[in-house]
Formats: C-alpha cells, sequence, structure tokens
C-alpha cells in the first residue's frame, strides 16, 4: 500500500498517518482561547478536508473526551478539552481499559521502557504520591 493518494484533479497527495488528522484537528481548536466551528476548524486546516471529515473527527475526539461541545443553533462548537499529551494518555488508558490482565499489561509496557522514560515515569509517581499526601 501507497502513503500517496490522487485527489479529485489527478494530483498526488500524501495520506495522512493513523492519528495525524486527529492530531492536526485538535492542535486547530487549541489555538482558540473561544469554542469553534467546524467550519473554522477546516479554514485552519487549509480546506482541503472536507466538512464532512472535520466532523467526523470532531466527533471522533469528543467520544474519546478530547474536546466538549454545545450546541450552536443546527450545528455544535467545539472547545479543547485535552492537549495533545492528554489525547495520547486518552489512547493509552483505553488501551489498558480494554484488557484483562492489567498488571500484564503495565509489568510489559515498563519492560520496554528506556532508563530515562522509566526513571521519568518513577518521578512522576513519586510526585503524584507526595500531592496526594497534602
Amino acid at each position: 500500500m501507497t502513503d500517496r493518494n490522487r485527489d479529485g484533479a489527478g494530483h498526488s497527495t500524501r495520506r495522512r498517518g493513523q492519528g495525524e488528522l486527529e492530531a492536526q484537528v485538535l492542535a486547530a481548536v487549541l489555538q482558540s482561547e473561544r469554542p469553534v466551528t467546524a467550519g473554522w476548524v477546516q479554514e485552519r486546516l487549509g480546506g482541503d478536508l472536507a466538512y464532512t471529515t472535520v466532523i467526523t473527527i470532531l466527533t471522533r475526539l469528543h467520544a474519546k473526551g478530547a474536546v466538549s461541545r454545545e450546541r450552536a443553533g443546527r450545528s455544535f462548537e467545539w472547545t479543547a478539552v485535552a492537549d495533545e499529551a492528554g489525547l495520547a494518555a486518552l489512547r493509552m488508558r483505553r488501551v489498558l481499559d480494554g484488557e484483562s490482565d492489567r498488571e500484564a499489561v503495565l509489568a510489559s509496557f515498563v519492560t520496554t521502557l528506556s532508563s530515562a522514560d522509566e526513571q521519568l515515569l518513577r518521578d512522576l509517581l513519586a510526585q503524584s504520591e507526595g500531592e496526594g499526601e497534602g
């Protein structure tokens, strides 16, 4: 399979990687301090995406808890709830929640970490425990 498609005019276009489009849409929503419409997001992304594609991605982000939405007439206005790191954390949590042996999954994950990432995780856990005591 190739990473190129043809657009309606026969031009070659690069396919986005899995999650890349969600990250781009989320980044666009994060640019605004106010709720935004799907049309606003589409404009920020250069308009090469169909409006329905933007709506689909926003709906997926809503299902993942990364954005919230409020009715605005017949449409919605969208607000970011999580940044890209938060979205990645939500994906990790969803994977973990889908497994029956959480301990095995976490143990396997920890053994694949670099020593620097393992130390960072230890520091974050210690910091989290310290905040819980106060």
